[in-house]
């Protein structure tokens, strides 16, 4: 009887631990502060992508386009690309080449509050 005393007290003494730490735990978190603002934002992941140019075919000039073809942009070679962040104009640049990859240089960053309808 003195063994199933002992796992009982035992049983009891590691639940009111257990409590204790949860309550410590509670405690913790709630005095942790609040991210607000944009600091609840930074961890979303945005699509970035750049738009060289852009042209109007019709279907029938697609149809016959294959290896080879050559298709030309409305667009002159110096002029700056578009970047776009979740397809929504954010900034001008110049393409550049960084250890054999294409990357874009920001010359200009765009107000795109009236796109996206905060302005």
């Amino acid at each position: 009887m003195a063994d199933e005393h002992d796992v009982g007290a035992s049983a009891a003494s590691e639940t009111e631990a257990m409590a204790q730490t949860m309550a410590e735990v509670a405690q913790t978190v709630q005095s942790a502060p609040t991210p607000t603002g944009l600091e609840m934002l930074k961890g979303v992941n945005l699509t970035i992508s750049v738009e060289l140019g852009r042209t109007r075919l019709r279907i029938s000039e697609v149809l016959k386009l294959g290896a080879g073809s050559v298709v030309e942009l409305h667009r002159l070679a110096n002029e700056p690309v578009d970047v776009l962040v979740n397809d929504v104009l954010f900034a001008h640049g110049e393409v550049v080449v960084i250890d054999d990859a294409f990357a874009i240089r920001i010359t200009e960053l765009v107000d795109s509050s009236a796109a996206l309808g905060i302005g």
